[in-house]
């Protein structure tokens, strides 16, 4: 699962939501920080200010560190997927961006596998730099869903950021037409309780995307550990939560 694909995902009595969370996204602010990027805005980034040592503590990407999740879809489909910080890098942009390692199974069988790119600057901002991704289905392969920052066109985004506060608005990728995901931030009281245990002070995130209007999913994160769940709200009905977590 890219963390940024608008896939969601947990049998709902098993998700407990916080005062406030879900549907009070009326009293959220509309403020947005002008430094995050938004829509297809292009940005002009310094190497010297990144880092590939992911250390943002809503989602720390250490070398080695694993999450694995279970999806479930509107039709029942479950799925298992399995995120792996890997220890190589790769160099867009001119930014030494940290690969992440994506796959997902279907009765043991992999249907999708996807390296993800992601960089950090000197603020903290965790910047999500692109993915090399792969569908299998009978026999096909569908790279759709690939983007790289710089090339066609396609501009980085923000995955979560540095210091994130109710109101703020991002765009998480760019490339037109196919990859044009934003995100609000919504909470900072989230809570959940999902397999791997019960969580609270979630950031709670709401994302949408232009190119399916209907669509809105809301994700959370917890501190030191990254997403632990996520909730396709409309235009859908798919769950995520997460089963475990290794720290590397």
């Amino acid at each position: 699962m890219s963390p940024h694909s608008l896939r969601a995902l947990v049998p709902l009595a098993l998700l407990a939501f916080a005062a406030g969370c879900g549907g009070g996204s009326s009293s959220v602010p509309t403020a947005s920080a002008p430094s995050l990027p938004q829509g297809g805005e292009a940005v002009q980034l310094d190497p010297s200010t990144f880092t590939a040592n992911v250390d943002n503590p809503w989602w720390p990407m250490k070398p080695g560190s694993r999450w694995v999740y279970r999806e479930t879809d509107a039709e029942g489909t479950v799925t298992r997927v399995e995120v792996t910080v890997m220890s190589g890098t790769k160099t867009i942009m001119g930014i030494e961006s940290r690969i992440v390692h994506d796959v997902l199974t279907e009765d043991g069988e992999v249907k999708e596998d996807t390296y993800d790119w992601y960089a950090q600057d000197a603020s903290g901002n965790l910047w999500y730099m692109g993915e090399d991704t792969k569908e299998f289905d009978k026999g096909k392969v569908n790279t759709e869903g690939s983007w790289e920052a710089g090339v066609d066109g396609a501009q980085p985004g923000i995955l979560i950021p540095a210091d994130p506060k109710p109101g703020m608005r991002y765009r998480q990728e760019y490339y037109a037409g196919h990859a044009e995901d934003n995100a609000q931030v919504l909470a900072l009281d989230g809570a959940a309780v999902v397999p791997f245990g019960s969580l609270d002070h979630l950031l709670q995130t709401r994302e949408t995307t232009p190119l399916e209007p209907d669509l809105v999913e809301e994700k959370f994160y917890a501190r030191g550990i990254g997403e632990v769940t996520a909730l396709t709200i409309s235009g859908g009905s798919d769950r995520e939560v997460l089963l475990s977590f290794t720290s590397g």
